[in-house]
């Protein structure tokens, strides 16, 4: 996922990917921690998204930014 195709979400669509990435990052954890995950670059590219999420939610609050007609109380 990149920067600009979050960008182009709503804040509630940002949100909702949000929550997804981070069940995604706790199941990849998970799967770490009992010895299934074979793939250990998928944690990194998760985190990263999640960063992305999260940096730009952050970026639009400090804007005041309401992308979707919504009250920016997050």
């Amino acid at each position: 996922m990149q920067a600009q195709e979050i960008r182009e979400m709503g804040t509630s669509e940002i949100q909702k990917q949000l929550e997804n990435v981070r069940e995604e990052y706790f199941n990849l954890r998970f799967r770490r921690a009992s010895g299934q995950l074979e793939d250990y670059t998928q944690l990194r590219s998760v985190r990263r998204d999640l960063a992305r999420l999260l940096t730009i939610l952050r970026e639009r609050e400090m804007a005041g930014w309401a992308g979707d007609g919504e009250s920016e109380s997050l």
